[in-house]
Protein backbone atom coordinates (compact mmCIF):
# COMPACT_ATOMS: atom_id res chain seq x y z
CA UNK A 1 0.00 0.00 0.00
CA UNK A 2 1.35 3.55 -1.04
CA UNK A 3 2.28 5.60 2.09
CA UNK A 4 0.10 7.72 1.79
CA UNK A 5 -2.61 5.91 0.88
CA UNK A 6 -1.93 3.75 3.86
CA UNK A 7 -1.79 7.30 6.36
CA UNK A 8 -5.38 7.90 5.43
CA UNK A 9 -6.16 4.35 6.24
CA UNK A 10 -4.60 4.50 9.66
CA UNK A 11 -7.43 6.01 11.73
CA UNK A 12 -9.61 3.25 10.71
CA UNK A 13 -7.35 0.43 11.04
CA UNK A 14 -6.43 1.46 14.12
CA UNK A 15 -9.91 2.11 15.12
CA UNK A 16 -10.37 -1.68 14.09
CA UNK A 17 -7.59 -3.35 16.08
CA UNK A 18 -9.04 -1.48 18.86
CA UNK A 19 -12.54 -3.32 17.87
CA UNK A 20 -10.73 -6.93 17.09
CA UNK A 21 -7.88 -7.09 19.96
CA UNK A 22 -9.24 -5.26 23.03
CA UNK A 23 -11.34 -5.08 25.79
CA UNK A 24 -11.26 -4.12 29.50
CA UNK A 25 -9.36 -7.98 30.12
CA UNK A 26 -7.29 -7.15 27.17
CA UNK A 27 -4.89 -3.97 26.04
CA UNK A 28 -2.18 -2.94 23.71
CA UNK A 29 0.58 -0.95 24.73
CA UNK A 30 1.73 1.67 22.22
CA UNK A 31 4.52 -0.61 21.04
CA UNK A 32 2.37 -3.56 20.49
CA UNK A 33 -0.32 -1.25 18.37
CA UNK A 34 2.91 -0.24 16.44
CA UNK A 35 3.43 -3.77 15.79
CA UNK A 36 0.02 -4.20 14.78
CA UNK A 37 -0.05 -1.61 12.37
CA UNK A 38 2.86 -2.70 10.88
CA UNK A 39 1.15 -6.34 9.98
CA UNK A 40 -1.53 -4.11 8.38
CA UNK A 41 1.34 -2.54 6.27
CA UNK A 42 1.37 0.33 7.76
CA UNK A 43 4.10 1.94 9.63
CA UNK A 44 3.28 4.31 12.27
CA UNK A 45 5.24 6.59 14.51
CA UNK A 46 5.30 6.22 19.00
CA UNK A 47 4.43 9.99 19.04
CA UNK A 48 1.46 9.84 16.09
CA UNK A 49 -0.79 7.11 18.09
CA UNK A 50 -1.02 9.05 20.34
CA UNK A 51 -2.68 11.99 18.24
CA UNK A 52 -4.59 8.97 16.64
CA UNK A 53 -5.78 7.97 19.73
CA UNK A 54 -7.09 11.18 20.45
CA UNK A 55 -8.32 11.90 17.07
CA UNK A 56 -10.47 8.86 17.46
CA UNK A 57 -11.73 9.92 20.99
CA UNK A 58 -12.73 12.70 19.57
CA UNK A 59 -15.12 10.82 17.08
CA UNK A 60 -16.72 9.07 20.01
CA UNK A 61 -14.70 6.02 20.16
CA UNK A 62 -14.86 5.41 23.78
CA UNK A 63 -10.63 4.35 23.84
CA UNK A 64 -9.52 3.95 27.73
CA UNK A 65 -6.05 3.87 29.07
CA UNK A 66 -5.35 1.46 32.07
CA UNK A 67 -1.92 2.48 33.56
CA UNK A 68 0.17 0.19 35.80
CA UNK A 69 1.86 -3.18 34.79
CA UNK A 70 0.36 -4.74 31.67
CA UNK A 71 -1.74 -1.71 31.38
CA UNK A 72 -2.59 -0.39 27.62
CA UNK A 73 -5.19 0.94 25.81
CA UNK A 74 -8.41 -0.44 25.00
CA UNK A 75 -11.56 -0.16 23.93
CA UNK A 76 -13.99 0.53 26.73
CA UNK A 77 -17.56 0.94 24.81
CA UNK A 78 -19.22 -1.22 22.16
CA UNK A 79 -22.94 -1.71 21.39
CA UNK A 80 -23.20 -4.51 22.96
CA UNK A 81 -22.16 -5.83 26.22
CA UNK A 82 -20.49 -9.11 26.23
CA UNK A 83 -23.88 -10.25 28.52
CA UNK A 84 -25.61 -9.46 26.20
CA UNK A 85 -24.22 -11.47 23.36
CA UNK A 86 -24.60 -13.99 25.11
CA UNK A 87 -28.07 -14.19 25.37
CA UNK A 88 -28.33 -13.32 22.12
CA UNK A 89 -25.98 -16.37 21.34
CA UNK A 90 -27.93 -18.35 23.73
CA UNK A 91 -31.35 -17.47 22.34
CA UNK A 92 -30.24 -18.66 18.28
CA UNK A 93 -28.71 -21.93 19.48
CA UNK A 94 -31.88 -22.88 21.20
CA UNK A 95 -34.62 -21.40 18.62
CA UNK A 96 -35.30 -25.04 16.73
CA UNK A 97 -36.21 -22.92 13.77
CA UNK A 98 -32.92 -21.84 12.84
CA UNK A 99 -30.99 -24.54 11.43
CA UNK A 100 -27.35 -25.45 12.52
CA UNK A 101 -25.98 -23.62 9.65
CA UNK A 102 -27.77 -20.56 9.94
CA UNK A 103 -26.71 -20.56 14.06
CA UNK A 104 -23.48 -20.99 13.23
CA UNK A 105 -23.05 -18.32 10.47
CA UNK A 106 -25.11 -15.52 13.01
CA UNK A 107 -22.93 -16.65 16.09
CA UNK A 108 -20.44 -16.21 13.94
CA UNK A 109 -21.66 -12.60 12.68
CA UNK A 110 -22.49 -11.64 16.51
CA UNK A 111 -18.98 -12.28 17.43
CA UNK A 112 -17.74 -9.63 15.14
CA UNK A 113 -19.58 -7.40 17.80
CA UNK A 114 -16.90 -8.41 20.29
CA UNK A 115 -13.16 -8.45 20.88
CA UNK A 116 -11.31 -11.36 19.31
CA UNK A 117 -11.23 -12.86 23.11
CA UNK A 118 -14.73 -12.33 23.92
CA UNK A 119 -16.08 -13.81 20.63
CA UNK A 120 -14.35 -17.03 21.96
CA UNK A 121 -16.77 -16.97 24.69
CA UNK A 122 -19.60 -17.11 22.73
CA UNK A 123 -18.88 -20.73 20.62
CA UNK A 124 -21.04 -22.34 23.68
CA UNK A 125 -24.01 -25.32 22.70
CA UNK A 126 -26.80 -24.51 24.94
CA UNK A 127 -28.70 -28.15 25.39
CA UNK A 128 -32.64 -27.78 25.12
CA UNK A 129 -34.45 -30.82 25.95
CA UNK A 130 -36.90 -31.97 23.36
CA UNK A 131 -36.07 -29.52 20.99
CA UNK A 132 -33.90 -30.31 17.68
CA UNK A 133 -32.97 -28.10 14.95
CA UNK A 134 -35.19 -27.70 11.66
CA UNK A 135 -33.19 -29.00 8.62
CA UNK A 136 -35.09 -26.50 6.50
CA UNK A 137 -33.03 -23.25 5.93
CA UNK A 138 -35.72 -21.47 3.82
CA UNK A 139 -37.65 -20.59 6.70
CA UNK A 140 -35.25 -18.36 7.73
CA UNK A 141 -36.39 -16.40 4.28
CA UNK A 142 -39.74 -17.30 4.16
CA UNK A 143 -40.76 -15.17 7.59
CA UNK A 144 -38.24 -12.53 6.04
CA UNK A 145 -41.07 -12.59 3.20
CA UNK A 146 -43.85 -12.82 5.49
CA UNK A 147 -42.26 -9.73 7.51
CA UNK A 148 -42.29 -7.97 3.96
CA UNK A 149 -45.61 -8.83 2.92
CA UNK A 150 -46.74 -7.47 6.49
CA UNK A 151 -44.85 -4.25 5.84
CA UNK A 152 -46.34 -3.79 2.02
CA UNK A 153 -50.10 -4.26 3.39
CA UNK A 154 -50.12 -7.09 0.70
CA UNK A 155 -50.92 -10.74 1.15
CA UNK A 156 -49.14 -14.02 0.06
CA UNK A 157 -49.94 -17.03 -1.42
CA UNK A 158 -47.91 -20.56 -0.51
CA UNK A 159 -48.20 -23.81 -0.36
CA UNK A 160 -48.86 -25.59 3.18
CA UNK A 161 -46.93 -28.82 4.10
CA UNK A 162 -47.66 -32.26 5.91
CA UNK A 163 -45.72 -34.90 6.95
CA UNK A 164 -46.50 -38.50 5.72
CA UNK A 165 -45.30 -41.79 7.34
CA UNK A 166 -42.49 -41.89 5.12
CA UNK A 167 -41.07 -39.08 7.21
CA UNK A 168 -41.64 -36.94 4.14
CA UNK A 169 -43.45 -33.20 3.41
CA UNK A 170 -45.99 -33.24 0.60
CA UNK A 171 -48.60 -30.16 0.20
CA UNK A 172 -51.44 -30.48 1.69
CA UNK A 173 -55.10 -30.01 -0.64
CA UNK A 174 -53.26 -31.45 -3.45
CA UNK A 175 -50.77 -28.60 -3.86
CA UNK A 176 -53.42 -26.07 -4.05
CA UNK A 177 -51.66 -22.44 -3.03
CA UNK A 178 -53.10 -20.94 0.29
CA UNK A 179 -54.05 -17.40 -0.54
CA UNK A 180 -53.91 -15.03 3.56
CA UNK A 181 -53.28 -11.45 4.68
CA UNK A 182 -50.86 -11.74 7.41
CA UNK A 183 -51.22 -9.38 10.31
CA UNK A 184 -48.57 -10.83 12.99
CA UNK A 185 -45.81 -13.46 13.35
CA UNK A 186 -45.58 -15.42 16.70
CA UNK A 187 -42.80 -17.40 18.23
CA UNK A 188 -44.61 -19.87 20.63
CA UNK A 189 -42.44 -23.17 21.96
CA UNK A 190 -39.71 -22.05 19.45
CA UNK A 191 -41.71 -22.43 16.51
CA UNK A 192 -42.84 -18.89 14.17
CA UNK A 193 -46.71 -19.06 13.17
CA UNK A 194 -48.00 -16.69 11.18
CA UNK A 195 -51.37 -15.07 12.30
CA UNK A 196 -53.45 -14.44 9.38
CA UNK A 197 -56.78 -13.42 8.04
CA UNK A 198 -58.51 -15.57 5.57
CA UNK A 199 -61.90 -16.57 4.67
CA UNK A 200 -63.51 -14.43 7.37
CA UNK A 201 -61.71 -15.47 10.26
CA UNK A 202 -58.31 -15.73 12.18
CA UNK A 203 -55.99 -18.70 11.28
CA UNK A 204 -52.77 -19.55 12.45
CA UNK A 205 -49.90 -21.59 9.90
CA UNK A 206 -46.57 -22.92 11.17
CA UNK A 207 -44.09 -20.77 9.31
CA UNK A 208 -41.66 -24.53 8.76
CA UNK A 209 -44.96 -25.41 7.29
CA UNK A 210 -45.09 -22.85 4.92
CA UNK A 211 -43.14 -23.49 1.07
CA UNK A 212 -42.91 -20.50 -1.13
CA UNK A 213 -44.41 -17.78 0.22
CA UNK A 214 -45.15 -15.13 -2.37
CA UNK A 215 -46.12 -11.59 -1.83
CA UNK A 216 -49.04 -10.61 -4.20
CA UNK A 217 -50.76 -7.41 -5.56
CA UNK A 218 -53.99 -7.58 -3.53
CA UNK A 219 -54.34 -5.61 -0.49
CA UNK A 220 -54.65 -7.26 3.01
CA UNK A 221 -58.18 -8.14 4.52
CA UNK A 222 -59.21 -8.78 7.84
CA UNK A 223 -58.01 -5.15 9.13
CA UNK A 224 -61.53 -4.48 11.15
CA UNK A 225 -61.34 -7.89 12.88
CA UNK A 226 -57.43 -7.38 13.82
CA UNK A 227 -58.12 -4.01 15.17
CA UNK A 228 -60.34 -5.64 17.39
CA UNK A 229 -57.93 -8.10 19.39
CA UNK A 230 -54.97 -7.43 21.34
CA UNK A 231 -51.93 -9.27 19.57
CA UNK A 232 -49.72 -8.78 22.65
CA UNK A 233 -52.25 -11.13 24.63
CA UNK A 234 -52.96 -13.20 21.86
CA UNK A 235 -50.75 -15.55 21.78
CA UNK A 236 -50.89 -15.84 25.52
CA UNK A 237 -54.51 -17.14 25.55
CA UNK A 238 -53.41 -20.11 23.48
CA UNK A 239 -52.52 -23.53 24.40
CA UNK A 240 -50.03 -24.88 20.67
CA UNK A 241 -51.40 -22.04 18.97
CA UNK A 242 -54.84 -24.07 18.70
CA UNK A 243 -57.88 -22.52 17.76
CA UNK A 244 -60.70 -22.36 19.70
CA UNK A 245 -63.76 -21.18 21.95
CA UNK A 246 -62.44 -17.98 24.05
CA UNK A 247 -63.33 -18.46 27.00
CA UNK A 248 -63.24 -17.06 31.26
CA UNK A 249 -61.97 -20.16 32.96
CA UNK A 250 -61.60 -20.64 36.71
CA UNK A 251 -59.45 -23.01 38.35
CA UNK A 252 -58.27 -23.63 41.23
CA UNK A 253 -54.37 -24.90 42.26
CA UNK A 254 -52.06 -26.03 44.33
CA UNK A 255 -50.18 -23.62 46.11
CA UNK A 256 -47.11 -24.89 45.01
CA UNK A 257 -48.16 -24.10 41.30
CA UNK A 258 -48.43 -19.91 42.10
CA UNK A 259 -45.12 -19.94 39.98
CA UNK A 260 -46.64 -21.62 36.80
CA UNK A 261 -49.41 -19.86 36.42
CA UNK A 262 -47.24 -16.65 36.76
CA UNK A 263 -45.75 -17.84 34.15
CA UNK A 264 -48.36 -19.00 32.26
CA UNK A 265 -50.69 -16.38 32.71
CA UNK A 266 -48.64 -13.35 33.02
CA UNK A 267 -47.62 -11.19 37.15
CA UNK A 268 -50.91 -9.46 36.49
CA UNK A 269 -53.49 -12.51 37.05
CA UNK A 270 -55.24 -12.27 40.32
CA UNK A 271 -54.81 -14.89 42.63
CA UNK A 272 -57.51 -15.86 45.80
CA UNK A 273 -56.43 -17.54 48.49
CA UNK A 274 -58.35 -20.67 49.78
CA UNK A 275 -58.64 -22.25 53.37
CA UNK A 276 -57.21 -25.52 51.33
CA UNK A 277 -53.83 -24.53 50.77
CA UNK A 278 -55.00 -23.62 47.22
CA UNK A 279 -56.05 -20.72 45.33
CA UNK A 280 -58.49 -19.64 42.35
CA UNK A 281 -57.66 -17.68 39.24
CA UNK A 282 -60.40 -16.68 36.47
CA UNK A 283 -58.50 -16.57 32.86
CA UNK A 284 -59.41 -15.84 29.14
CA UNK A 285 -58.13 -19.13 27.89
CA UNK A 286 -59.12 -20.50 24.07
CA UNK A 287 -60.55 -23.80 25.02
CA UNK A 288 -59.12 -26.33 23.26
CA UNK A 289 -57.15 -29.86 23.19
CA UNK A 290 -53.98 -28.76 24.16
CA UNK A 291 -55.28 -27.04 26.90
CA UNK A 292 -57.28 -29.59 28.19
CA UNK A 293 -54.14 -31.80 28.14
CA UNK A 294 -52.30 -28.93 30.23
CA UNK A 295 -54.51 -29.39 32.78
CA UNK A 296 -54.25 -33.05 33.00
CA UNK A 297 -51.02 -32.77 33.17
CA UNK A 298 -50.95 -31.63 36.43
CA UNK A 299 -53.18 -34.20 37.87
CA UNK A 300 -55.33 -33.65 40.79
CA UNK A 301 -53.12 -30.34 41.74
CA UNK A 302 -55.36 -28.57 39.31
CA UNK A 303 -59.45 -28.52 39.07
CA UNK A 304 -61.32 -26.76 36.10
CA UNK A 305 -64.48 -25.24 38.40
CA UNK A 306 -66.17 -23.08 35.69
CA UNK A 307 -67.44 -23.31 32.65
CA UNK A 308 -69.78 -26.14 33.35
CA UNK A 309 -69.39 -26.53 29.81
CA UNK A 310 -65.55 -27.03 30.38
CA UNK A 311 -65.96 -29.01 33.23
CA UNK A 312 -68.20 -31.28 30.87
CA UNK A 313 -65.19 -31.48 28.60
CA UNK A 314 -62.60 -32.17 31.23
CA UNK A 315 -65.54 -34.98 32.31
CA UNK A 316 -65.49 -36.58 28.42
CA UNK A 317 -61.59 -36.65 28.09
CA UNK A 318 -61.49 -38.57 31.81
CA UNK A 319 -64.09 -41.10 30.91
CA UNK A 320 -62.50 -41.36 27.14
CA UNK A 321 -59.07 -41.99 28.50
CA UNK A 322 -59.95 -44.26 31.34
CA UNK A 323 -61.97 -46.38 28.35
CA UNK A 324 -58.76 -46.42 26.72
CA UNK A 325 -56.64 -47.97 28.98
CA UNK A 326 -58.81 -50.18 30.79
CA UNK A 327 -59.71 -48.31 33.88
Amino acid sequence: MPRNEGQKAKLLVLKSIFERKTDEEHMLSVPQLLSELEREGIPAERKSIYSDIEALQKAGVEVELSRGRGGGYYLASRTFELPELKLLVDAVQASQFITRKKSELLIKKLGTLASEHQARQMQRQVFVSGRVKTMNESIYYAVDALHTAIAQDRQVTFQYMEWTLSKKKVPKKNGALYQVSPWALAWEDSKYYLIAFVDGGIRHYRVDKMRGPAITDLPREGKEEFRAIDLSTYTGRRFGMFGGVEQRVTLQCKNSLVGVMLDRFGSGVVLVPQEDDSFHLTVPVVVSGQFLGWVCGFGDEIEVLSPASVRAQMAELSRSLSAKYGG
